[in-house]
């Protein structure tokens, strides 16, 4: 049984698997993110059934632009409408919807949809699901000290201001809490760029199951194993250092 006090705050998922899962049934690739896509709407509602607070979905990395471009705009376009579809659900069941990432070169029918979906839903208290989209870890962490040295040279902060804990405020995720559980799908063990300064602390949970067949018994499957975990960060276990 899950226990309802121990559930992770923020569950961030690497979708991955899409492509092999179509080409193994003999379908296009575009078929696998179709699927995959119509799969975010499943674990959506389960996490918010569960109690999670922030569920985050690495959609489209930077490095995404070099797949085949019929793919890419396959993608851009399923995105579209899937926000399209989803904007009142989300915001009649009071979910949150923000997107982490570069505007450029997202298609601007897209961007228009994420604003639009964004505005739609920024006061509701519930769930916050994020869109990674056009993300990579490493430019986010560049980002974030380029802003704050502008901040510095505009003499509106110092530089000693800085610290690990302060940094974090002038990342996309500003305000959001650090993720504690990372699920990648597929059984690729690799964090592919995404979220590397959040994920210092976070459980990590690889199961071999492609994304498009990774159902709601599977997200429970994998807080289970979050709860079986003891979270030191850092720190010995209490009960080691009394004997």
């Amino acid at each position: 049984m899950i226990d309802k006090t121990n559930i992770p705050r923020h569950i961030a998922i690497i979708m991955d698997g899409n492509g092999r899962w179509a080409e193994e049934k003999g379908l296009p690739r575009t078929s696998g993110h179709r699927a995959g896509i119509n799969r975010v709407k499943e674990i959506v509602k389960a996490a918010d059934e569960l109690g999670v607070k922030v569920i985050t979905f690495f959609a489209f990395s930077t490095e995404n632009w070099a797949r085949p471009k019929e793919e890419v705009n396959m993608l851009m376009r399923s995105l579209n409408n899937f926000l399209e579809r989803q904007i009142e659900k989300l915001d009649k069941n009071n979910i949150r919807f923000m997107v982490i990432g570069r505007d450029k070169p997202i298609p601007k029918y897209l961007q228009n949809k994420i604003k639009e979906a964004q505005n739609k839903t920024k006061d509701n208290t519930g769930l916050v699901v994020v869109l990674a989209l056009n993300y990579g870890a490493r430019q986010e962490i560049a980002d974030a000290a380029k802003k704050f040295a502008r901040l510095v040279l505009k003499g509106d902060t110092d530089l000693e201001n800085l610290d690990a804990d302060s940094f974090g405020s002038y990342f996309y995720t500003a305000g959001l809490p650090d993720p504690d559980l990372l699920i990648r799908t597929s059984g690729e063990m690799r964090l592919s760029n995404f979220l590397l300064w959040q994920l210092s602390y976070t459980e990590l949970y690889f199961p071999k199951i492609y994304w498009p067949d990774f159902e709601k018994k599977d997200l429970e499957k994998a807080v289970l194993e979050y709860q079986k975990r003891e979270r030191r960060f850092g720190r010995i276990n209490v009960e080691q250092k009394d004997n």
